[in-house]
């Protein structure tokens, strides 16, 4: 995109954490904003922090896990905003724990909202998107998991692999209509994921039979350093100016995925096949 003034973009999991630095880093360079997120009051308080900064910013609660949800969200960007522009499917949760462990509410949760939560947003933004025309992109965050698994990570990385696979698929679907896709595929990012995943978790979700804990996402061994979302803001938004794909944040992710293809590629020698 030329330029962000006056564009209009949408972000999940706007209030806090990647969404909201996101936010700010597209008020900053002059979009306006609607953020949805299922926590009113944080939802609040972010767009009161935008407005306060001279951005055009509006908020619409939204559970991702419901259609219907993420619907409303798009009637109300386009009723406010006319066009959209940047559509940024965020919202997502973590969890951790043995995979022999995982309850099925547990599973539930997980891919409802890191994996149905983008779908509904394809569902909900993408028919309008083609009948717009002009400059148009589609985000989605995933995870470092959902490119290379993760021990402890089975679920998130079932989701974030889904995520990846569908960001890719709709990349070479779109790419003759001038849509941009992009995916971002961080490590730790310095966010209260885990205590907001278990705050937000629905009571028909809970598990009876223990204490829900926060999930403790870097004792998924995804160990690296931690860097803070203001950085992967900027990043976000520099990958849809570029309209780069892949979104990538830590070094440490670049030797990961080189082993990952060389125990692919060795499967190719002579001795081997």
């Amino acid at each position: 995109m030329e330029s962000f003034e006056g564009r209009a973009t949408v972000i999940t999991g706007g209030a806090n954490g990647i969404g909201f630095a996101t936010a700010k880093e597209f008020g900053r360079r002059g979009a306006r904003v609607m953020l949805g997120d299922i926590d009113q009051a944080a939802l609040d308080g972010a767009v009161a922090v935008l407005r306060a900064d001279g951005v055009d910013a509006h908020g619409v609660v939204c559970d991702v896990r419901k259609l219907d949800a993420v619907t409303n969200l798009a009637d109300e960007a386009f009723r406010v905003f006319g066009d959209v522009h940047v559509v940024f499917n965020n919202a997502g949760i973590a969890y951790a724990g043995p995979i022999v462990e995982t309850s099925h509410d547990d599973w539930r949760f997980v891919v409802d909202v890191d994996l149905w939560g983008p779908i509904h947003g394809v569902e909900a933004f993408l028919p309008r998107l083609r009948e717009q025309g002009g400059d148009r992109h589609i985000m989605f965050t995933s995870s470092f998991a959902g490119m290379v698994g993760n021990a402890y990570l089975g679920p998130y990385s079932v989701a974030k692999f889904g995520v990846v696979a569908l960001a890719e698929g709709l990349s070479r679907e779109l790419k003759a209509e001038g849509i941009g896709v992009s995916v971002l595929c961080p490590m730790i990012v310095e966010t209260n994921i885990n205590a907001n995943s278990l705050r937000n978790r629905p009571k028909d979700l809970r598990n009876p039979d223990h204490t829900d804990q926060p999930p403790d996402i870097e004792a998924g061994s995804m160990v690296g350093s931690v860097i803070p979302p203001d950085e992967v803001g900027r990043r976000v938004v520099r990958a849809i100016d570029r309209n780069d794909f892949y979104v990538l944040t830590h070094p440490e992710q670049r030797e990961i995925l080189g082993r990952r293809a060389r125990k692919q590629d060795k499967m190719f020698e002579p001795d081997v096949w």
